[in-house]
C-alpha cells in the first residue's frame, strides 16, 4: 500500500475517507451493511463489486449524494458536502453531464467558471490528452474521449480526491495506458484515487489497494496480491478439441471448467492431478499451470463473473 505522505504525517492528518459503521437502507433493503472503511491521502484504490453490491450507494454517500441511515462518512475529515463544496472532491462518472454542441475547449472553460480558483484549462486538456481534439463538437468526440473530457472537468478544482466511474471506458489501448499514467503521477503528488472498474487486469496493474464489496459488505481489502491469494487453487489451460466439460468437471478437485472451442481452462485445488490426468488419459497438449488472476478471486469471493461495462456499472439505485 503507497501513499504520497510520510508514515509520520499519516498519524496527524485527517485520511481521505473515512466511512464508520456505514449502513444505507431503502425500505427493507439494505444497500450497505455497516461499512468500515479508511483510505490515506495518495493511495489508488479498486473499489469492485458484482452489479448491485452498494458500490454506487456507498460513492453516493462519500459525494453527498445521498445521507447515510446509519454511520458517519468523513472526507478529509469533514463532511462530505463541505468538501465538494470547497472543491477537495472531484467525480468522474461513466455518462452524462456533457452539452454536444459546445467544443471540447468551449465545455472545459465554461466549466472552470463555476469554480472560484480553477486551474487553467489549457493545462488540464493537455493533462488528459485533449489538445488535439479541443475544437472538436463534444457531440463529434468518440466515447474514450468524452471520457478523457470528464476527467479534464474534474481537474479543474485541483482536487485532493478523485472518484472514477469506468474512467477508460471507450479508450483504446494507448489512450488507457496513457490515462494510468496520468493518474500514477497524480497519485506520486498526493493526490488520492478511488475508481470502479470492469477492466479488473487494471485493478491489478494500477491499483495500490483492492477493495471488494458484496451485499453490502466489505469481502476483501488489501493489496492484489493479497486478494488473489484468497482464490486459493490453481488454473490449468490446455489444448483439448475433444473436450467433455461434464466428465472434467467431475474430477477431484475441480471448481469450475470453461471450454471455449479447442482450450479449455481448468479452476482446481490439485493441478498436478489435474494435469497428470490431462496427459495420460486424453489426448490434451500445450498444458499451462498458472496461479488464480484477480477476475478468479472477484468470483470466488462475490460469486459473480466480470461483465461488460454496462452490466457491471450500477445505476444511481440502491
Amino acid at each position: 500500500m503507497s501513499s504520497a505522505t510520510s508514515p509520520g504525517s499519516l498519524k496527524t492528518s485527517p485520511p481521505a475517507i473515512e466511512l464508520i459503521e456505514l449502513r444505507k437502507s431503502f425500505g427493507t433493503v439494505q444497500a450497505v451493511r455497516d461499512i468500515n472503511l479508511r483510505i490515506e491521502s495518495g493511495e489508488v484504490v479498486a473499489f469492485l463489486g458484482p452489479n448491485g453490491a452498494g458500490k454506487t450507494s456507498t460513492i453516493d454517500m462519500v459525494l453527498g449524494l445521498s445521507v447515510p441511515t446509519r454511520g458517519e462518512v468523513r472526507v478529509f475529515g469533514r463532511d462530505p458536502l463541505d468538501a465538494v463544496r470547497r472543491g477537495l472532491v472531484s467525480a468522474v462518472m461513466q455518462t452524462g453531464g456533457l452539452l454536444k454542441d459546445l467544443t471540447v475547449a468551449e465545455t472545459v472553460a465554461y466549466t472552470g467558471l463555476l469554480f472560484e480558483s480553477a486551474r487553467p484549462a489549457n493545462e488540464v486538456m493537455e493533462r488528459a490528452g485533449l489538445t488535439s481534439v479541443a475544437d472538436r463538437l463534444v457531440g463529434k468526440c468518440s466515447g474514450g474521449e468524452q471520457q478523457r473530457l470528464r476527467f479534464a472537468m474534474a481537474l479543474l478544482p485541483d482536487p485532493q480526491l478523485l472518484l472514477l466511474d469506468e474512467p477508460t471506458q471507450g479508450m483504446d489501448v494507448e489512450g488507457r495506458r496513457s490515462f494510468w499514467s496520468a493518474i500514477r503521477r497524480d497519485a506520486d503528488a498526493g493526490r488520492t484515487i478511488v475508481f470502479a472498474t470492469h477492466y479488473l487486469e487494471e485493478a491489478d496493474a494500477y491499483a495500490d489497494r483492492v477493495v471488494l464489496i458484496r451485499e453490502g459488505e466489505i469481502v476483501a481489502d488489501g493489496t492484489a496480491a493479497e486478494v488473489k491469494a484468497l482464490a486459493s487453487g490453481r488454473t490449468v489451460r490446455a489444448t483439448y478439441p475433444d473436450a467433455n466439460e461434464a466428465a472434467l468437471a467431475a474430477l477431484p478437485g475441480v471448481d469450475h471448467v470453461d471450454v471455449h472451442g479447442p482450450s479449455v481452462m481448468i479452476h482446481c485445488s490439485d493441478s498436478d492431478a489435474v494435469a497428470r490426468h490431462l496427459l495420460t488419459h486424453t489426448t490434451a497438449r500445450d498444458l499451462e499451470i498458472t496461479a488464480r488472476g484477480l477476475e478468479d478471486a472477484f468470483v470466488a469471493l462475490t460469486g459473480t463473473r466480470s461483465r461488460s461495462a454496462n452490466d457491471e456499472r450500477e445505476a444511481i439505485t440502491p
